[in-house]
């Protein structure tokens, strides 16, 4: 994905694309991926979530050959359904692997997975940059890296857990129906899912539009583009990192709070940089670009890990709030480069700055309404989580015996 995203200045110049072609292609990477997660939840239920990575990593990676080989526009077209399709379906494997590793691990961990991804787009685009400083070509290094991407995944497939079809995933562990905490209602559904739609569109745009921005708007060199997005990875892969000692200082909701905050005043620096003088609006747009990413590392990890701190069959729950999240990221650029293209890109940057705004304004309601579901529900399941069955151990929120209180990433309801 880094070596991807990095990479888009170049694949435009080279297919003479403009916004809203490329935006049309991210449309259509975006379709293939959200079709393929449809279909890859039931295949990690059947052949469980170890098998379905086996797969679907080495295809993910294999499948960069479309885009980077593609001669035309409509052949680029039909190649990125290909590319969304493998990245669909290993983000499902790889993110119901992570349920089943934290409910082992008894201890709440899900905010590094995603930053060792945070770290893969940071370092793909680290490398794009390098490599278009020493004059490779880019297309030539999106072919290498399909090539050599594949073989990546097979030391580390190698270790992951041989737990049987759909064992310990997210719904598997959804309790049964006569759980504590049993469904959260639509409501609240509803409104973790915008709080995850604002979140994952705001980071999409930085993803796919952070180069462009640098590029077109800032007329920056094409060397020196691509270090818009690697800076805002490299901001949220730092966060990410240490996002779950975070929240466990300063608690889901204030965390929640100041991401919304951060990622606004981000986004704010990078819409006000071309209004600055020449000299320092690169490093404006790059600050921007850094508090952005600093905003954005937790929204994700703290939406889910509260949706699962309810209790009883979240499964259901996580799953539609899941959805609402990768429509933003996957859906929210293409529709961005619609916007860029009958105004400006600037102008179609104020939807990510203002979605930023809605993850404090709906985040921070919804969680709290969470840890009020959770302390009774909890306490509740005390002695089927003794038995290590605990029906709301999801995405590591209350992961482990209730008895070890030490190791839950939520802090008191009182606190919050």
């Amino acid at each position: 994905m880094g070596l991807w995203a990095a990479g888009l200045p170049s694949l435009n110049d080279r297919l003479d694309l403009g916004p809203a072609r490329l935006g049309s292609v991210l449309l259509l990477i975006s379709g293939g991926a959200l079709v393929s997660m449809l279909v890859a939840g039931p295949l990690v239920d059947r052949w469980s979530s170890r098998r379905v990575c086996w797969i679907a990593g080495p295809f993910s990676g294999l499948v960069l050959l479309g885009p980077a080989l593609a001669s035309s526009y409509w052949m680029l077209a039909v190649l990125a359904v290909l590319f969304g399709m493998g990245l669909g379906v290993t983000e499902i494997g790889m993110n119901a692997h992570s349920v089943e590793v934290e409910r082992v691990y008894r201890r709440p961990i899900i905010s590094a997975f995603h930053g060792t991804w945070s770290l893969g787009g940071a370092t793909g685009g680290g490398i794009t940059s390098l490599a278009l400083h020493a004059g490779v070509d880019a297309q030539g290094l999106l072919i290498t890296a399909a090539i050599v991407v594949p073989f990546l995944y097979l030391p580390a497939a190698r270790l992951l857990l041989p737990g049987a079809p759909g064992g310990g995933s997210a719904s598997g562990s959804s309790g049964s129906p006569d759980a504590p905490g049993g469904s959260l209602r639509w409501g609240l559904i509803a409104l973790l899912g915008l709080a995850a739609f604002a979140g994952h569109l705001s980071e999409g745009a930085a993803i796919d539009w952070a180069a462009l921005h640098a590029r077109w708007v800032l007329e920056t060199d094409p060397v020196m583009a691509p270090l818009a997005y690697t800076i805002f990875s490299v901001a949220m892969t730092t966060v990410r990192l240490l996002g779950d000692p975070i929240r466990g200082r300063l608690g889901s909701v204030r965390t929640i709070q100041l991401a919304g905050l951060f990622a606004t005043a981000g986004y704010a620096l990078v819409l006000v940089s071309p209004l600055t003088g020449e000299a320092v609006r690169v490093a404006c747009a790059w600050t921007g670009w850094a508090l952005a990413g600093v905003g954005l590392a937790t929204v994700v990890p703290v939406l889910f890990s509260a949706v699962g701190a309810a209790g009883g069959r979240v499964g259901r729950a996580l799953a539609m709030v899941t959805a609402f999240g990768y429509s933003g990221l996957l859906l929210g650029p293409a529709v961005l480069g619609y916007v860029a293209e009958s105004t400006s890109l600037p102008v179609a940057l104020f939807i990510p700055a203002v979605l930023a705004a809605v993850v404090t304004l709906t985040g921070s309601p919804a969680i709290r309404a969470l840890l009020r579901l959770s302390a009774s529900p909890v306490q509740d399941a005390a002695p089927s989580a003794a038995n290590g069955t605990a029906p709301g151990a999801v995405n590591g929120a209350g992961a482990g015996p209730a008895g070890e209180r030490g190791h839950e990433p939520e802090p008191e309801p009182a606190r919050d």
